[in-house]
């Protein structure tokens, strides 16, 4: 499939989109779950029913403890006590271990709070930038998702569809491109769905090794912030993309973020980063379909921007 170059989106241009994708009022002006609420138990019993061969796909990438271009903060794991240890009890004996990481990054599958992103001062809903504190949000913080997200998952496979391993750095993927993946595998976003986005990030870093994706590296391929009026106008409730869904260097003007700052300020959409679905597209093609039931559940984590998590695939 030749590719099409995406078209610069001028400040003017994405502030207009902004309004036209925002959720501000929609479920109340204290709400705090965003597109979730697009998900009814309707759509949880109607994503169960998908669940046939009882297979289960992990869509976390491992949590990185190693440092690299990609992961100038890595995760500390450290062993605390060791089954030499003896308790004055007497057996059993344990091994214990503790987890320092920040939640954000390319090198840890997380979900983001409502408040993770601000602009021109605002976060989801209007709600003030400053009611984040140096002690934590004071609002739309991660324990908003508590209770977990459950529905119908649907993978966009964007190297499949153009037949190749993974998206060339700096591309953007537009709503016509996504469409045309659709056709080709045979599925359709709807209301509630759980969009899963690849361009084969995970496997490029598998394959040739780390890079650095930000705007002092190398980039990473993503969708055009056009794209976005198609998940608002189809109301999908949940983004989990391998990458973070950005096109980096961006094609919007004095914007670094567009995807982000559409999704979780405007929208209040559910969106995680840094997922890989290497492993889930070989069950797809097994399995022939391309939609299965998902399961995530971030920790419960009081005032906290984001929380690691381990979304698992159903089929």
């Amino acid at each position: 499939m030749k590719k099409t170059p995406a078209k610069p989106m001028t400040r003017a241009e994405f502030d207009a989109l902004f309004k036209k994708v925002c959720n501000w009022g929609r479920w109340g002006e204290n709400d705090e779950r965003g597109t979730l609420n697009y998900i009814t138990p309707r759509h949880i019993v109607a994503a169960a029913r998908l669940v046939r061969s009882g297979r289960t796909v992990s869509l976390a990438i491992p949590v990185n403890t190693v440092a690299g271009p990609d992961n100038p903060s890595p995760a500390v794991h450290k062993m605390v006590v060791l089954h030499d240890t003896a308790w004055p009890e007497g057996e059993p004996r344990f091994a214990t271990d503790s987890l320092d990481s920040q939640f954000h990054g390319d090198c840890f599958t997380h979900m983001d709070a409502l408040c993770h992103v601000s602009y021109q001062g605002k976060l989801y809903n209007g709600k003030p930038a400053d009611s984040v504190t140096k002690t934590g949000a004071t609002l739309q913080d991660i324990t908003a998702f508590a209770h977990g997200i459950v529905g119908r998952g649907v993978l966009l496979d964007i190297p499949r569809l153009r037949g190749v391993k993974w998206l060339e750095l700096g591309d953007a993927v537009t709503a016509e491109e996504l469409e045309a993946a659709e056709k080709a595998q045979g599925v359709r976003l709807g209301e509630g769905d759980i969009m899963l986005f690849r361009t084969g990030h995970h496997r490029r870093r598998l394959e040739l090794g780390p890079w650095n994706p930000g705007y002092s590296g190398l980039g990473m391929a993503g969708l055009h912030a056009s794209a976005m009026l198609m998940l608002h106008e189809r109301k999908v409730a949940v983004f989990l993309p391998d990458g973070d869904g950005e096109t980096i260097p961006s094609n919007v003007e004095g914007i670094a973020c567009p995807i982000h700052t559409l999704q979780l300020v405007a929208m209040g959409m559910v969106c995680a980063d840094s997922l890989q679905f290497e492993e889930l597209v070989e069950v797809c093609e097994q399995e022939k379909r391309w939609e299965f039931m998902v399961t995530a559940s971030p920790l419960r984590l009081p005032r906290a921007t984001g929380s690691m998590f381990n979304p698992t695939a159903i089929f």
